[in-house]
């Protein structure tokens, strides 16, 4: 038998007990507390529950021997819950803030390094080499835990790589050619390619809510495109290659890399890796050391010895805003991390408009509002029906799913992460 007893904060000493002769015990279950012949002097504190273990009774003495413990000796289940969701709720707000930030930050780099160097392969192949150089120096460190794989993942890995390569280079090559605010703009079209890939090519159905989601997404970036002021084909086209690639990426991620346990970071560090090795010989075709050396020396003559540190920062802020996006991923639902990503391209438009001092007309801003707020129409039909159709790609689709349920698949056997008891979809970045 257990009970709880709760009063406010009350300290009892002699000096109470010198102008009180009684205290009269008004609880039906519990004792009083005479503590007038107490001669040691007694602070008790009772702002807390009280939650007692054990009695001990003594008839001929009429004395009852009472043991409890203070409620915060012993925290309830739900105390503790509620403390663990909200240093949850911090963690990923520190990583979505430090992930838009980076992302941010990294965007800025990158159109700095284009607008003085326009070599996008070079400049695309420079961030995966920096990004893999760092974690083959953590791995060889042991500041990360290297992973554990065989030939079967990185054969699984291959056309990931391949189509991940494909929509990296396809948006740098985008944004050297038009603003960082139209290629994300652009970009955010990437939920219609999603769902229209999977209709048309993989014979998924969806409901009615979500074909009518994608209107404005398409209609958004229809008038953005229209409307730009400095549009050009090639970065328009550079962007729609990118969202076509990616969602191939996701789907080869869906397929062949279920039941595969390996750490967000360490996924997206293999998947580097892979994608430098397949990028470097076709950089090397397109554009070439002659064309890179000679548009090196230009830009250090024209900007200074800081072009070199904007090639670093860009290079080291891709892999780190990438890296921490994959540790969030372990945090959060797909639903939420669709949100934070729409919120990050706001930030990243935002911001490059601002800083690049980019012209923008009304009918234009008009566009890509109507596009942002399609992209976060979409997420919420998604969050809607996520419990009836289990097939429906998340907003930036599903590219590291096959680690986003690790710790569940270890548990249940390498379950099929796409099961109607956990309804979870894989997720990306890009």
């Amino acid at each position: 038998m257990s009970f709880t007893l709760k009063q406010s904060a009350l300290k009892v000493s002699n000096s109470v007990f010198d102008k009180r002769s009684s205290i009269t015990c008004r609880s039906l279950f519990l004792p009083c507390l005479n503590l007038q012949n107490n001669p040691k002097r007694t602070l008790l504190s009772l702002s807390k529950p009280l939650y007692i273990s054990s009695f001990q009774s003594f008839n001929e003495k009429s004395v009852i021997l009472c043991k409890a413990y203070e409620a915060d000796k012993s925290p309830s289940p739900a105390a503790a819950e509620a403390k663990s969701e909200a240093a949850k709720s911090v963690k990923i707000g520190i990583y979505f803030a430090t992930w838009w930030a980076l992302n941010v930050v990294f965007n800025i780099y990158n159109k700095k390094v284009l607008n003085a160097y326009p070599y996008p392969w070079l400049t695309s192949t420079l961030s995966l080499a920096c990004g893999s150089l760092m974690m083959l120096v953590s791995w060889a460190t042991k500041i990360a835990e290297p992973p554990k794989i065989n030939l079967e993942f990185w054969k699984a890995l291959f056309p990931v790589a391949v189509a991940h390569t494909i929509g990296h280079v396809a948006a740098t090559v985008s944004m050297s050619k038009v603003a960082v605010s139209f290629t994300h703009i652009i970009k955010s079209g990437e939920p219609a390619f999603s769902v229209i890939v999977s209709r048309f090519l993989l014979g998924e159905r969806f409901p009615p809510a979500v074909y009518l989601s994608l209107v404005p997404i398409i209609g958004g970036c229809g008038l953005a495109a229209l409307t730009e002021l400095n549009f050009n084909m090639t970065g328009f086209m550079g962007a729609m290659i990118s969202n076509l690639a990616f969602v191939f990426r996701n789907i080869f991620s869906k397929k062949g890399m279920k039941g595969k346990s390996v750490s967000g970071m360490n996924y997206y560090a293999c998947l580097s890796m892979l994608s430098l090795l397949i990028l470097t010989p076709f950089a090397i075709a397109v554009e070439g050391p002659h064309m890179w050396a000679a548009g090196w020396k230009e830009a250090v003559s024209e900007i200074g010895p800081q072009f070199i540190w904007w090639v670093t920062a860009q290079s080291i802020f891709y892999h780190l805003y990438n890296q921490v996006s994959y540790m969030s991923l372990d945090e959060i639902s797909p639903l939420t991390f669709s949100v934070g990503n729409t919120m990050k391209r706001i930030s990243v438009i935002v911001s490059s408009i601002i800083i690049f001092r980019t012209p923008v007309q009304p009918i234009n801003a008009l566009g890509a509002a109507i596009a942002i707020l399609g992209t976060f129409l979409y997420s919420q039909t998604v969050k809607e029906i996520l419990l009836e159709v289990d097939s429906l790609p998340s907003i930036e689709s599903v590219m590291a799913g096959f680690w986003s349920n690790r710790h569940r698949q270890t548990a249940c056997g390498n379950e099929d992460i796409h099961n109607n008891d956990d309804h979870k979809h894989c997720r990306a970045v890009d």
